[in-house]
């Protein structure tokens, strides 16, 4: 079997996502080949060279992406996601901004499914307190990981376990659907 490659793409005002992605590509890394890529630095175009993505951000103040994101949106919106499989996780205050908490994962988990991407990786929404989220799927669901490092940070190692685990069994499932197809 080909050995296929996940693009981690992240991007980062003061650190956190940064600090959660390079943990993500830590545990990641033991089971598959990560390239890791501060989208500040990458650029936008360089995500359609993968077919296998992880995407990380920060949701700013009423529900704004991140900065690198959000400069760049226009340029991620020209993007075709057919045939790709795509995680995503993103950083929020549910306190402090619970009307828009990881509002900006949900944005941008929305346009891969509207650009034909698979989204795996749903997280559930247990053991949040937010008013709404657009991040929220469907009731009960986020699109991938929440994490709010101003409140429950305490819960982020074991939450990245979880979900990691669960990913390396969904990117597998797709990986060997893919081999098998060609």
């Amino acid at each position: 079997m080909k050995e296929q490659v996940i693009g981690l793409f992240w991007g980062s005002d003061t650190g956190a996502t940064e600090g959660i992605a390079q943990e993500l590509e830590k545990i990641l890394s033991q089971k598959f080949q990560i390239d890791s890529h501060e989208l500040h630095d990458s650029g936008v175009s360089k995500i359609a060279s993968y077919d296998y993505l992880i995407l990380g951000l920060s949701t700013w103040y009423d529900g704004e992406l991140q900065s690198d994101w959000d400069g760049k949106f226009n340029e991620f919106c020209e993007l075709d996601f057919t045939g790709k499989t795509v995680a995503v996780f993103g950083l929020g205050d549910q306190y402090g901004y619970p009307e828009w908490f990881v509002d900006g994962m949900g944005i941008i988990a929305e346009q891969v499914a509207h650009a034909g991407g698979r989204l795996i990786g749903h997280w559930p929404t247990d053991n949040y307190e937010y008013d709404q989220s657009k991040a929220e799927m469907k009731p009960g669901w986020f699109y991938g990981l929440a994490i709010d490092e101003e409140n429950q940070g305490e819960r982020t190692t074991q939450r990245l376990k979880t979900w990691t685990d669960q990913l390396t069994e969904e990117f597998k499932k797709r990986i060997s659907a893919s081999s098998i197809l060609t």
